[in-house]
């Protein structure tokens, strides 16, 4: 069985590049300090324990929730913003609350990004490289960026390097 993406129109696709406008979305997320690598541990195991159980449904006990992809990392105010895509058929009012407080849900809008798709481990030199390529990229369909990269990973992580499917994803106006 395929693990649940979240959907999106295709405007324009020039691979590796495309340019998106997904439909909007329910994450669950955590705000982290430290390193890309640490916060991606750290962030990963405290969303993943969200949705494996650690929440409290509203008929009481806990409520286990479909693992989505990608898991998306983005620098946020010092630190860093990991989430999880909720399944589509999930929204605020029927997700279990957190228990843990460093744990929340927010509802995404309809937004428009560019994505460069790239396999491999995601390094530090692979993530800049990959957003600098992206960066040109929609310079060159002038399309004005508006959010900071976020790296995105499909895979799990037993998946080997030249199998795996990574994005970087940036908001772009409309």
């Amino acid at each position: 069985m395929a693990i649940e993406e979240p959907p999106y129109q295709t405007l324009l696709s020039e691979p590796p590049f495309e340019h998106r406008r997904y439909s909007g979305f329910v994450v669950a997320e955590t705000t982290l300090e430290g390193s890309f690598d640490a916060a991606s541990r750290t962030g990963f195991r405290r969303v993943a324990g969200y949705i494996f159980g650690d929440n409290t449904a509203q008929a009481g006990g806990s409520k286990k929730i479909a693992m989505t992809a990608p898991v998306t990392v983005e620098p946020k105010e010092g630190g860093w913003r990991l989430h999880f895509v909720m399944p589509s058929s999930e929204n605020l009012g029927s997700l279990p609350r957190p228990n843990n407080t460093e744990v929340n849900l927010r509802r995404v809008g309809e937004h428009d990004v560019v994505a460069i798709q790239f396999s491999g481990w995601t390094t530090e030199s692979a993530i800049e490289e990959a957003t600098g390529r992206l960066a040109s990229w929609a310079k060159t369909k002038q399309l004005r960026i508006v959010g900071a990269p976020q790296v995105a990973r499909y895979n799990d992580p037993f998946t080997l390097p030249w199998r795996r499917r990574n994005e970087i994803l940036i908001e772009v106006a409309r």
